[in-house]
């Protein structure tokens, strides 16, 4: 993911999570909304105190701006994911993600030409798709993905996305993990 995107993405989020309107952001950073609108496009090249200003008004340090968490996207291709000698065999490890919190690990089976849409979960969550059978197609608020048996999607679940086939019947292996953190009460709001 580019700086730009990455940026774009994150303060994207950290408003929608505010529920703050851009015209919301805008009052509280005096950047305007067309400037504010390009930056969450990926379009803008704003500078560092620009940045400043925009965390100040969302409640989080530039850090969290520029960072990369929670919404990684990481895709691994069965051809580049290397198997490994292990005691019992061996082992292909898919992904690792450390904190607390709950991980839910599923078996999904999809039907053909039965779109899929799935709304945002708790903030935080995030998806760990291995395809055992069939292909299937991942979208959402990052490049749709087509993915293949063998190949290992990332992604965030705390957006809407959705799954689509058009084989007979998909199998995929999921991992939910989801932080126990306190959510955010917009301003105004009483918990």
């Amino acid at each position: 993911m580019d700086s730009n995107h990455l940026v774009a993405t994150n303060i994207r989020r950290f408003r929608r999570e505010r529920e703050l309107s851009l015209g919301d952001l805008a009052k509280r950073t005096g950047i305007s909304k067309q400037t504010l609108s390009k930056i969450e496009a990926g379009q803008g090249n704003p500078t560092v105190g620009t940045l400043e200003s925009i965390g100040q008004g969302l409640g989080v340090n530039l850090g969290a701006i520029l960072a990369a968490y929670g919404s990684n996207v990481k895709l691994q291709r069965v051809e580049v994911a290397p198997w490994r000698a292990h005691a019992i065999g061996s082992t292909r490890s898919l992904d690792k993600i450390y904190g607390t919190g709950y991980v839910e690990t599923s078996l999904i089976r999809i039907a053909a030409n039965v779109p899929e849409d799935i709304a945002p979960h708790s903030r935080g969550t995030l998806h760990q798709v291995y395809v055992i059978a069939g292909s299937v197609r991942i979208s959402g608020e990052f490049d749709s993905v087509e993915l293949q048996p063998g190949d290992f999607f990332r992604f965030p679940g705390d957006v809407e996305h959705s799954y689509f086939t058009r084989d007979p019947e998909v199998l995929l292996h999921v991992t939910t993990t989801a932080p126990q953190i306190a959510q955010f009460t917009p301003a105004g709001q009483e918990s």
